[in-house]
């Protein structure tokens, strides 16, 4: 049970970044391989016998915006985040991660340690070559659409590349919302002629500790939001305690502790709940529901969030009583 990972639309000029993840399974697809190396009709129909066979897909997307926000490596981690997630969501169980190439994206998070990274995985490893193709074909078919949006730029027959046709036709009608303005060719084109990595850059170099803190918090919140959480409270305090996040979910609530590290090497959010701060939270969630009229009944859990690096990537979101 191979989770393979691999992406496309790294080095175009123009529209999103897509991460392919996917659980092959007992599925037996022939004519797998690197993406690259396969026509357009082959990849298409790759795509949709892999979409219904394999044990479970996914994929991760990142817009030009956050490309030129992030920079192009923490995109690229962020999309692989993304897809995996999207894996998780399926309960389907898997042995090792392979990631295509010399990097673990994965590094920021509680999935890590699992992963081995591997040059050309695209073409040996069947689940990172089905990876491949169905981050191609998504990608292709979402920019052959553009189109309609963007007529005169040729979307669909170049992809977004930094071809001869669609450099002309930046020249001849500028630049759309799909353009990568951090990207040296196209930076004249950003407001100012400045760096627009630069310019947007959301987070500043050294934040104080509060800083991390809140934006932790905020991607964890974000994380039980598409998990399909209503998140109830953030920062609920009183005199006596405080609870992080406070969501409900199916009839359940719970009680969520953010816990930040820069890196693996800082331990894991769950490594942070000592026996002791076990009971503060307990003793928090049972006078949050003393205090509540809207919550005082149902099932109640006790959780911990792990984020990490600098892109806040939020590792693992674990029960306590489970």
């Amino acid at each position: 049970m191979i989770l393979g990972i691999d992406e496309a639309g790294r080095g175009p000029w123009a529209g999103p970044m897509v991460v392919g993840a996917v659980v092959l399974g007992d599925a037996q697809i022939a004519g797998l391989n690197d993406s690259k190396k396969l026509t357009k009709k082959r990849r298409e129909l790759l795509e949709v016998e892999i979409l219904s066979s394999a044990a479970t897909t996914g994929l991760g997307w990142v817009s030009a915006e956050e490309i030129d926000s992030l920079g192009l490596g923490p995109a690229l981690r962020l999309a692989t985040v993304r897809a995996v997630r999207q894996i998780d969501a399926t309960s389907r169980a898997y042995d090792e991660i392979i990631i295509d190439g010399t990097i673990n994206f994965l590094d920021e998070t509680g999935k890590g340690r699992f992963v081995q990274t591997m040059p050309k995985a695209d073409g040996l490893v069947p689940a990172v070559s089905a990876a491949s193709i169905i981050a191609k074909v998504a990608r292709d078919r979402f920019m052959a659409e553009q189109d309609v949006l963007y007529p005169g730029y040729g979307f669909s027959g170049h992809a977004g590349y930094g071809t001869a046709k669609h450099r002309a036709a930046i020249e001849a009608l500028g630049v759309t919302p799909l353009h990568r303005l951090s990207f040296a060719p196209l930076k004249k084109y950003a407001k100012g002629g400045g760096d627009v990595a630069a310019e947007k850059q959301e987070f500043p170099a050294s934040p104080s500790t509060k800083q991390r803190g809140d934006r932790a918090e905020s991607a964890v919140e974000e994380y039980l939001t598409a998990c399909g959480h209503v998140v109830i409270e953030r920062n609920w305090k009183n005199r006596f305690c405080e609870i992080d996040i406070i969501s409900s979910f199916e009839g359940s609530l719970y009680f969520t502790e953010v816990k930040y590290r820069e890196g693996d090497a800082h331990g894991d959010g769950l490594a942070a709940i000592t026996p002791q701060k076990h009971t503060q939270m307990r003793f928090a969630a049972e006078f949050y529901l003393a205090k509540s009229d809207t919550y005082s009944q149902g099932v109640t859990q006790l959780a911990v969030a792990s984020v990490s690096g600098e892109s806040y990537i939020v590792g693992d979101w674990v029960l306590l009583d489970s």
